[in-house]
């Protein structure tokens, strides 16, 4: 068997920056859990994903009781398997067993635990008071989780394909600015800190994503400086506001859809069993908190476009420069040996 530490655990599996519900309500007993689980079993994070799932699904069963015990036992098991939700994430990244597989799997039973909590919840609601606007309740949690991960699957992929561009052309302009260099005579030594600074640069862009773990945090803040500089030159209290957040490893999303899944599967169940009717307003709560913040990334998200759009020009500017500088044939010769030169 494995002899991981707690230590391992955080450092290995800890995101470098989570929302707060997971980083103070989960993760101090989804580390210990993880940690026994590697150490003294052989479950697999699929494995966990299916667990999770049927926890999910006991506490959708529960939540259709409508009574307030059944209330608050679905509100505990809804904890209980976003915790197993968890740790399959954690193990993979611990053990180095992750999958693309078990990435689609996590993502599809989160959509049917969702889906399935929400029916439960306010058809048993429903069917307990009468009240047709449970069921148009359920409609808008089932509609606002699609919305938000289609959105946040979206833009992660337009960043990606940002990053990669931005990569792309800053590797042209370093191999063009190299071989203006050596034209002009430059020094062995000259290059070579010029091209360990290309690949410092590079490194900083390419690590910007929020899955990164704790162990690799250093470089957050280079990463994230490449795509938001408009927005902390903007609102610079942000930047201040954000770093506190981070030492706490707490996003400044502070409403995200983990936040309203728990607003709607854990606090209004609660929240009822203890005021009748409490379910809708805690639900409305919960998804303007959501849409808020949502509407906040947007926000950042068009900045990051335009910062994206002024670097390129940038790029594309110097790039031509360097090219109609350098003697006929030479970039075809530089780009031909680059691979040779950057080695």
């Amino acid at each position: 068997m494995a002899n991981f530490t707690l230590d391992d655990v955080r450092q290995r599996t800890y995101k470098a920056r989570d929302a707060w519900w997971t980083v103070l309500l989960v993760d101090p007993l989804a580390a210990r859990l993880v940690r026994f689980t590697a150490n003294r079993t052989r479950i697999t994070p699929n494995q966990l994903t299916v667990a999770a799932l049927v926890l999910g699904l006991a506490a959708a069963a529960c939540f259709a009781m409508a009574d307030w015990q059944w209330l608050l036992a679905g509100a505990l098991l809804y904890h209980l398997s976003f915790t197993l939700d968890c740790m399959d994430g954690k193990i993979a990244r611990l053990k180095g067993t992750g999958s693309v597989f078990g990435a689609w799997l996590d993502y599809i039973f989160d959509r049917l635990r969702v889906l399935a909590c929400a029916i439960a919840l306010m058809a048993g609601q429903y069917a307990a008071t009468g009240n047709v606007a449970y069921v148009w309740t359920a409609l808008a949690v089932v509609f606002l989780d699609m919305l938000r991960y289609m959105d946040s699957l979206e833009i992660f992929k337009v960043r990606a394909q940002m990053r990669s561009a931005l990569a792309k052309a800053r590797r042209e302009a370093e191999s063009l600015e190299l071989a203006e260099l050596r034209a002009g005579g430059g020094g062995p030594d000259e290059v070579g800190a010029r091209l360990a600074s290309a690949e410092r640069t590079l490194d900083a862009d390419e690590a910007e994503d929020e899955d990164r773990v704790v162990g690799e945090e250093a470089a957050e803040k280079a990463a994230d400086a490449v795509m938001q500089r408009g927005l902390y030159t903007r609102f610079p209290w942000y930047a201040r506001v954000r770093d506190v957040l981070m030492r706490g490893r707490i996003r400044p999303h502070l409403f995200s859809g983990i936040e309203f899944q728990m607003g709607v599967f854990i606090v209004a169940p609660v929240a009822a069993a203890i005021v009748s009717g409490a379910i809708i307003p805690v639900v409305a709560v919960s998804a303007a908190g959501m849409l808020f913040f949502e509407l906040v990334v947007i926000y950042k998200f068009w900045m990051a476009t335009h910062a994206y759009n002024r670097n390129m020009a940038a790029l594309e500017e110097k790039i031509a420069g360097y090219r109609d500088r350098l003697p006929e044939g030479e970039f075809e010769r530089i780009q031909a040996g680059a691979g040779t030169s950057a080695g």
